[in-house]
């Protein structure tokens, strides 16, 4: 008997599914991957898949989930849910709750069954929902290997987008594979797919496998085993003139026995169709309408046909591979099917169906108290009822912002603005003013991330506001909220607008928890902006509204800014002890990690590094105790990069680079990191790269400076930085000189620079340039900083570079041996040293001293140091051999691994590049080294430039 199309055996992927074998290996072994198995409609991603979870079962966990053909209304955290929840059952519900702690009360917003009594909002938020998920997954990988499988991610909405970028980050360890499959042909370029897989791709985070149609002898293997007999050489022609090696279309040509093959797909895929008898017909056409599996009790309401003529019908579909039958549904056996069922539907009997299936949905869902709003939504649009479509669309928004899914939240809040001119009582049916609607809708799609439509919805909300009418507070609020976005974005105008705000306030609302707020806010951007006294005074007005609120957080952030306002303005005890009662008065969590990062990031300021970094742990233990470590946390650790940048620990931070969770996020964050980025780069020498980051956000930095003084030195930092990796020198030094002629209020930020400055003057004088002017410059703004801000080792560190004597490089090279000077230092005034030594005539110890530099400079992998070293060591005669490299003095790998260190790569680079392990690059590494005679990379990353320079460092001896 033949085979039907669904028990084939599966033909021609031996090959990608060795390589999801390959990857399921490293799982095993506690290496978590992920995959995306991609191709056209029909290729056989879903067998693929299937085939794999077969294999596999006795040795491992398999959950699957799907994305649901929802239109653009799709449900938020649509195939997570199924797979947490299948998580959950073979768990165990005690044990989730031991595993995750006080996640399980996020996770009880997805799977209610995890709580006693519904999930507080108030108590959770969409950090401590994303880190549940992640420590449930991590949870379960204790006791199995975890394969996720999620199927059709074109369907897929923002929410499980973001919550899987998230997971592909966040799981670094585990034994967890993540299956994707996706229809290629259905991701449209700029959407939110496309963007997810690319920004994985690029990040290496994600692996593809691309199905390609079959070759001839694989169309010929499968339709034999379909159809039971041999092919002609003509009957194989034609099919692959047909079906042209997909696998879903050669199944429905071979299923054609009689009669001649259709022409068009359409054609094609109803072929099958056509030959059913009515009730059967009918049935396909019922269950066409559904984006899920039908249960057997709701297609039996739905069709209306007597149990005996059902199970024929439901029998014949199911006989001519049309439905399959599940555990306890039925559903299309294959996604095109469906829809070229439905789409063959008259527009009448396709709205028709759908307010069947609304209506069903709605009476299973009053049977067993549950909402599910966005099928609602979807099938009430598609039944033409505009009234029920809104109704639908507005719960199913608020139903996912109470579940922090804002992408979907979004989607659904723009549907009710869509059908709102269409449902004469809009007000009543949505139960929410058209006001207040674009008010929720502004802030869902802020928290979405999309800072831009938000401004527009609220530009949209304030052009409708008639002041004479509207109420007050929700003016103030729309005035607020649109201050706030123009933050996100970087854009000017947020203070007349929080002016504005503050002035309805004050005359209409009389409420003085909001009034502090709205002061508070202002204030912020008062500092921002540079005008530290009137953010002070801005602060004092908010503590004095705040003081009788049952709340401290208002008085927290009043002195949260004032703290910071002060130390811009020297008065650094002052402000620290306004840092310490913001702690003390912080009582929520927003107040407590807004202390944090705003105290870390002025002990940065002021050079106390591992202070800084100590601040920031102590946010990031507090984080792990809320569990948001890898959320909110994230952001906290980022607050790190810096002052750890500072004290030289370059891996650490390239390793937090690359958990990066802000890439979805709002554009005023992604500019905090893009600046540590170029740093990064040029720090590793990596111009190009730095220079191509900092002249694609260069626009962004440039406006958003306008109102935002520290994105203006951030500015000036990434400048200098790319300058400098370039050997721009005078470039670079330009940049700090422009920054000193700037006539707005200069704040801590620039002492770094001036200090950087120092180190520049001090290598152009070595070159032979006249920089008396721009160390006058430099000295003169050092000189005009508050004296608190004076005479410490920064003073002591920059006096000696601009004005290199014995006593004073002494002196210098004594305070930099403190961690509240940056690391670097430590080198240049080294070199510095050796080049006073060798101009004295004292060449033993300059070569001594140089030694010193360049072993710092090699321990810290910082590229213009190492060449700044190596440039004096050649300059000034310090080096002992000049034997020319051999052609065959190294190995062709050796000779691999040295162009990739002249290109400044780590180590671990070089592994990724080559595809080898950390140890083995390392044992290359060494062999180069030692080969070669030299002592350092950047030697040898010489010796491959200019083979003459070959030496080795540590034998150093007057020439």
């Amino acid at each position: 008997m033949p085979l039907s199309p669904s028990s084939a055996a599966m033909v021609g992927r031996e090959a990608e599914l060795t390589e999801v074998r390959r990857s399921f290996a490293g799982v095993r072994d506690g290496v978590p991957a992920a995959l995306l198995v991609e191709g056209e409609a029909g290729i056989g991603k879903s067998r693929l898949l299937r085939e794999f979870a077969a294999e596999i079962e006795q040795t491992a966990d398999v959950h699957v989930g799907w994305c649901l053909d929802l239109g653009a209304s799709r449900t938020p955290y649509g195939p997570l849910t199924g797979i947490l929840r299948s998580i959950v059952t073979r768990m165990g519900v005690d044990r989730v709750r031991d595993s995750v702690g006080v996640g399980a009360e996020a996770l009880g917003m997805l799977l209610p069954e995890l709580v006693d009594t519904p999930t507080d909002r108030d108590r959770t938020s969409p950090e401590r929902l994303r880190d549940a998920i992640a420590s449930l997954i991590e949870a379960a990988a204790e006791r199995a290997p975890q394969v996720l499988v999620v199927e059709d991610l074109h369907w897929a909405d923002e929410s499980t987008l973001a919550i899987l970028s998230f997971l592909l980050r966040a799981l670094g360890r585990g034994r967890i594979l993540l299956l994707l499959s996706c229809r290629s042909d259905d991701v449209r370029r700029g959407d939110a797919v496309s963007r997810f897989i690319g920004e994985a791709t690029r990040a290496r985070l994600l692996d593809r496998v691309t199905l390609a149609r079959l070759d001839a002898a694989a169309v010929r293997e499968l339709a034999e085993q379909i159809t039971g007999r041999a092919l002609t050489e003509s009957a194989l022609d034609r099919m692959q003139e047909r079906a042209e090696g997909v696998p879903f279309f050669i199944e429905e040509i071979a299923g054609c026995t009689n009669g001649p093959l259709p022409d068009g797909l359409r054609d094609l895929l109803l072929a099958r169709f056509d030959r059913l008898s009515d009730d059967a017909r009918h049935v396909v056409q019922v269950v066409s309408g559904a984006e899920r599996p039908l249960s057997h009790p709701l297609i039996t309401s739905l069709v209306g046909l007597p149990e005996q003529r059902l199970d024929d019908a439901i029998r014949e579909a199911t006989r001519s591979g049309i439905l399959v039958v599940g555990d306890d549904d039925y559903r299309f056996r294959h996604a095109l099917l469906r829809e070229a069922v439905h789409d063959d539907l008259l527009p009448g009997e396709r709205a028709r169906l759908h307010r069947a299936y609304a209506e069903a949905l709605e009476a299973q869902c009053a049977e067993s108290d549950t909402s599910d709003a966005a099928a609602l939504a979807y099938h009430w649009q598609l039944a033409q009822d505009d009234r029920k479509a809104l109704i639908a669309a507005a719960d199913a928004m608020r139903q996912a912002k109470a579940q922090y899914a804002f992408a979907s939240a979004a989607r659904f809040g723009e549907l009710a603005l869509e059908l709102w001119p269409l449902v004469p009582d809009a007000a009543d049916a949505a139960r929410i003013e058209r006001l207040d609607l674009l008010l929720v809708l502004g802030s869902i799609l802020r928290n979405a991330g999309d800072g831009d439509r938000a401004l527009a919805v609220a530009n949209v909300a304030l052009a409708e506001v008639d002041p004479k009418t509207v109420d007050p507070r929700l003016h103030a609020r729309l005035l607020r909220n649109k201050a706030l976005y123009l933050v996100n974005l970087g854009r000017l105008g947020a203070i007349p607008l929080l002016q504005q705000a503050l002035a309805i306030a004050d005359e209409h609302v009389h409420d003085d928890v909001f009034r502090a707020e709205l002061l508070n806010q202002l204030a912020s951007r008062r500092m921002i902006a540079g005008d530290r006294e009137e953010a002070i005074r801005l602060a004092d007005e908010a503590e004095r509204s705040a003081a009788g609120a049952e709340s401290t957080d208002q008085l927290s952030i009043a002195a949260n800014v004032r703290g910071g306002s002060l130390a811009h303005l020297g008065h650094i005890e002052e402000g620290v002890r306004e840092y310490e009662r913001a702690r003390v008065l912080a009582t929520g969590t927003t107040a407590e990690m807004r202390y944090r990062v705003n105290y870390s990031d002025l002990l940065t300021l002021l050079g106390r590094y591992r202070e800084a970094v100590e601040v920031a742990e102590e946010g990031l233990q507090r984080a792990r105790e809320l569990r948001v470590e890898r959320t909110s946390g994230s952001i906290m650790a980022q607050n790190m990069v810096v002052p750890l940048l500072e004290l030289g620990e370059i891996a650490r931070v390239e390793e937090m680079l690359a958990r990066d969770f802000v890439q979805g996020t709002l554009r005023v964050f992604r500019m905090y990191m893009s600046m540590t980025r170029v740093r990064v780069l040029a720090w590793r020498g990596r111009s190009a790269e730095a220079a191509e980051l900092l002249q694609a956000w260069l626009p962004a930095f440039e406006e958003t400076g306008g109102s935002e003084r520290q994105i203006w030195y951030d500015r000036v930092m990434m400048t200098v930085a790319v300058a400098e990796s370039e050997g721009n020198l005078r470039g670079a030094l330009d940049a700090i000189l422009e920054m000193l002629r700037d006539d707005r209020p200069a704040l801590l930020h620039q002492r770094r620079l001036l200090l950087e400055g120092g180190a520049i003057i001090a290598e152009l004088r070595a070159e032979g340039a006249d920089v008396t002017e721009e160390s006058d410059a430099i000295r003169a703004a050092w000189l005009a900083q508050p004296v608190p801000l004076q005479n410490d080792a920064w003073s002591t560190i920059l006096d000696a570079l601009l004005d290199p004597r014995g006593d004073a490089l002494d002196a210098a090279l004594r305070s930099a041996e403190g961690e509240d000077v940056p690391v670097i230092f430590r080198a240049v005034l080294r070199l510095e040293s050796a080049r006073l030594r060798v101009h004295e005539g004292d060449r033993a110890s300059a070569a001594s001293v140089l030694g010193e530099a360049a072993a710092l400079a090699e321990s810290l992998g910082n590229a213009q140091l190492q060449a700044a070293v190596s440039r004096f060591s050649a300059d000034a005669g310090l080096r002992a051999s000049d034997a020319p490299l051999s052609d065959d003095l190294l190995t062709a790998r050796e000779r691999q691994v040295l162009e990739l260190i002249a290109e400044g790569l780590s180590n671990r680079q070089i592994g990724d590049r080559l595809f080898i392990s950390v140890k083995t690059v390392s044992v290359h590494v060494s062999a180069v080294l030692r080969k070669l005679g030299v002592n350092t990379r950047t030697e040898a990353a010489l010796v491959q430039k200019n083979p003459s320079f070959r030496a080795a460092a540590q034998s150093a001896v007057v020439a």
